[in-house]
């Protein structure tokens, strides 16, 4: 006799949609409780001291839920071959849950528990994504399972320190993490941008230049390898200002002042814009003209928040059958979004006095980008094709 599936339901039909409706709930979740503690309202038990629990759980919890997501997602698509679905994707999604939620266990399980079961989720990831790769041998796709792997030793970084093996692996680790989702946002980004602009703009063609994909690639990676690696800051900036002027080369290529009739397509280039910012930063904070936490956050807040919205609305309404066309409420949300990054990067620059008060509306410009993008995908997520078509 067949066994019944559990979780036979349109949310768990495929990779994108369970992992990004936990990724938009976490982004609200993970905010609200940031700013609990440190504003102090709250205090809890947590495995993980309070900054390190912020930058853990928005690039190691948020961050690698959407990457998740489309990856599954993606893989499929590759190589013809189905990924996880149903009961098998309901786990791999309880896993990334009980990760979020056991270091606030701290006092009732031990933290070498706690450490195995958040690490345990990007190593099964890890087999499930390079499974359908080496089977159909296209083994260019395998560059996304070596930088999967980067992320999982420096998460395992992170728990070393934790668990009282050595005193300075977390923030090598955290800084890892982040030069690895830049790596993978540059990488995607030469993939799919050339594509997304040519579908949205009839008559569009972009000509791809493997060569410079490839010197952009390089260029930042050495950047962030230089930056995480090695104590040269004149280096460093030099390097960094190298790569905004490269990317800004790409981004330039790929522009088309119509893509601002799409918001699709504007909330991408906008994304990348604060990207080339990051960089640009960097290289301002090595020569400490301005704090190294602006830089972070144009990246972090900025190109990772910005791009993995927009990401997730686009291959959310492609992927379920629907037109390439947000709602109004959307392209609110693509505006609240760049605003939180405005309130935490541009204006602290220009008015240093009131500091806290940006961080604060940009806490909340960022929980009304995720709170609209909720609203309205939490529907399309959790609901068949509106095409009738297999998923």
């Amino acid at each position: 006799m067949k066994s019944q599936k559990i979780f036979n339901y349109p949310l768990f039909a495929l990779g994108f949609r369970a992992f990004f409706m936990l990724a938009a709930i976490s982004a609200l979740v993970f905010l609200v409780l940031w700013n609990t503690l440190i504003k102090g309202d709250w205090s809890a038990i947590n495995y993980f001291p309070n900054n390190l629990w912020h930058a853990h759980e928005m690039l190691l919890g948020y961050s690698v839920a959407v990457l998740s997501g489309f990856l599954l997602t993606a893989v499929k698509n590759w190589t013809e071959k189905s990924t996880l679905t149903g009961d098998a994707l309901a786990g791999l999604c309880l896993i990334w849950l009980y990760g979020r939620i056991v270091p606030f266990y701290a006092d009732l399980l031990p933290n070498v528990l706690i450490a195995l079961i958040d690490f345990a989720f990007l190593p099964i990831l890890i087999y499930q994504i390079s499974k359908p790769i080496v089977q159909t041998k296209q083994y260019q796709h395998l560059i996304f399972v070596v930088l999967l792997v980067i992320l999982a030793f420096a998460n395992g970084l992170i728990h070393y320190e934790l668990l009282g093996f050595s005193k300075k692996s977390a923030t090598l680790g955290v800084n890892l993490v982040l030069a690895t989702f830049i790596t993978l946002i540059v990488i995607i980004a030469g993939r799919v941008f050339p594509y997304f602009i040519e579908r949205g703009l009839s008559g569009t063609l972009i000509i791809k230049n493997n060569l410079l994909d490839q010197l952009i690639i390089g260029v930042t990676v050495i950047t962030f390898a230089c930056q995480v690696f090695t104590d040269t800051p004149v280096l460093t900036a030099w390097l960094a200002i190298i790569a905004a002027i490269i990317h800004t080369i790409r981004l330039a290529k790929w522009y088309d002042r119509k893509i601002w009739y799409v918001p699709l397509l504007w909330i991408l280039f906008l994304g990348y814009g604060w990207l080339i910012l990051g960089f640009i930063l960097t290289a301002l904070a090595e020569y400490r003209l301005v704090l190294p936490s602006l830089a972070l956050h144009s990246f972090t807040v900025g190109s990772i928040g910005v791009l993995t919205l927009g990401m997730m609305a686009r291959v959310s309404l492609g992927h379920t059958g629907r037109a390439l066309k947000i709602s109004n409420s959307l392209a609110i949300a693509f505006i609240f979004i760049n605003l939180a990054v405005v309130f935490r990067v541009l204006l602290p620059i220009a008015m240093k006095d009131s500091y806290t008060l940006f961080i604060y509306v940009s806490t909340l410009c960022w929980l009304v980008a995720f709170s609209l993008f909720a609203c309205v995908y939490s529907p399309i997520l959790s609901s068949p094709r509106i095409d009738e078509q297999a998923q």
